[in-house]
This record gives C-alpha cells, sequence and structure tokens, in this order.
C-alpha cells in the first residue's frame, strides 16, 4: 500500500488581502493540497500559534511600502526557518540578495500557482526552487569572482562558522556530518574556481564577510 503523501503546511506574510485569497486558492487545488495559514502583514503570528509550526514560511518583503525587510528575512532564515519570497520586486539584485540571504526561492507575484506550488513543495523538503525571475537575475549578476553558493551551503557554513565541531552543524540541521562535509567542500571549489581559494576555516570566513553571506556583528553575537 503506498504511503500517504505528507501534508505540507505554510504560513503566508504579506499585507494584499487579494494576494493571500490567490494564494490559499492555489494550495486548496494543489495535488496533494497544501495547508495555509494567512498572517496578513503580523509578522508575530510567524512565531507564535499555528504559523510557527508551519513547514514553510511564504514572506512579502515590503510590508512597509518602500522599505523591503531584508532584516526580518535574515531573522526567518537565521532561526532556521524555510523561506520562500513571493514579493512584487522584479529586480535582478533583490532576488539575488534574498537568496544571498538563504531564503530558498524567490518568486515575482507575476508567477502563479505553476511556480509557487512546486517552489513550496521544494522548500518545505530544505531544497531550494528556481523560477524564471530567479533565473533571469543569476544569469544577469556579471560579479566573476563571486561564487554561486546554494541557500543550502550558505546555511551549512553561517552554521558552521558559529560552531566548533561539525558534528554540532550536523545536529542543528538535521543532515549527516558526510552531509556538512560535502557542503562545505562544495563552497570551497567554488571559491576556488573564482580565483579566491580558501582552504581554512578562517578563510571561509574572510570570503563569506567579504560576500555579504555574514556579517561582523553577527560573528561577534555567536
Amino acid at each position: 500500500m503506498a504511503a500517504e503523501p505528507e501534508l505540507i503546511t505554510a504560513v503566508i506574510v504579506d499585507d494584499h488581502v487579494a494576494i493571500a485569497a490567490g494564494v490559499r486558492y492555489w494550495c486548496e487545488q494543489a495535488d496533494p493540497p497544501i495547508r495555509l495559514i494567512d498572517a496578513g502583514a503580523r509578522l508575530a503570528d510567524v512565531w507564535t500559534g499555528p504559523g510557527a509550526e508551519a513547514d514553510v514560511v511564504v514572506f512579502d518583503l515590503e510590508l512597509v511600502p518602500g522599505q523591503p525587510q531584508f532584516g526580518e528575512l535574515r531573522r526567518l532564515v537565521d532561526s532556521g526557518r524555510r523561506v520562500v519570497v513571493y514579493s512584487q520586486h522584479a529586480d535582478d539584485a533583490t532576488a539575488i540578495k534574498c537568496i544571498d540571504i538563504g531564503a530558498l526561492a524567490y518568486l515575482t507575484k507575476r508567477e502563479g500557482p505553476h511556480h509557487l506550488v512546486p517552489a513550496l513543495r521544494a522548500a518545505a523538503r530544505g531544497m531550494p526552487y528556481t523560477a524564471p525571475s530567479l533565473s533571469g537575475a543569476i544569469v544577469a549578476d556579471t560579479a566573476p569572482d563571486r561564487p554561486r553558493l546554494s541557500p543550502r551551503e550558505i546555511e551549512v557554513l553561517r552554521s558552521w562558522f558559529a560552531s566548533s565541531s561539525k558534528e554540532l552543524v550536523a545536529a542543528k540541521l538535521h543532515i549527516g556530518v558526510k552531509t556538512v562535509d560535502t557542503h562545505i567542500t562544495r563552497a570551497r571549489v567554488k571559491y576556488a574556481n573564482a580565483g579566491r581559494a580558501a582552504s581554512t576555516k578562517s578563510e571561509l570566513v574572510s570570503r563569506a564577510l567579504d560576500d555579504g553571506f555574514i556579517t561582523i556583528a553577527e560573528l561577534n553575537e555567536r
């Protein structure tokens, strides 16, 4: 007998009622359906009640007009939440920055259920999803010495910088030590291919600081 598909739960943070209603409909029509919790523009609802247990956070980057909430996105990612940014912003720099911070997917609000639903399913498994808007942003990014680290590679590096061992990273992220090693090795290879070898942990920290994957303030907090 085939196993029942696992029910995915997502919480959406968006101040546009029509957007939330549309996403709810898409989730209800998905096969299998995705349970959606509507937090409105209330970020607190992501941290308490049913929203705190959701597998994925669907995050509107601009809850305050003209003020993209990069800090809130980083807070979500740093806490271990799996985030899909669903934004009205279509510029490449914003998309790249969100992925660099650690969002597992970046979609514009012109990209409908045929991209949002697969992105939610991928994020629930801790996997990235590349929608057309993000794909175009990656192609357009011309920084030749900046390696293309995946969201998971960034997450592992950030956790490793804060830990005394890879075993602690594995326990925190609920992955195997070999998987931790694989992500760190891939990051080293990408830096080497970009002409910025990082054979030691301290060199990787330096590269991550240079590229904005982590800040001095965050390192000092850890």
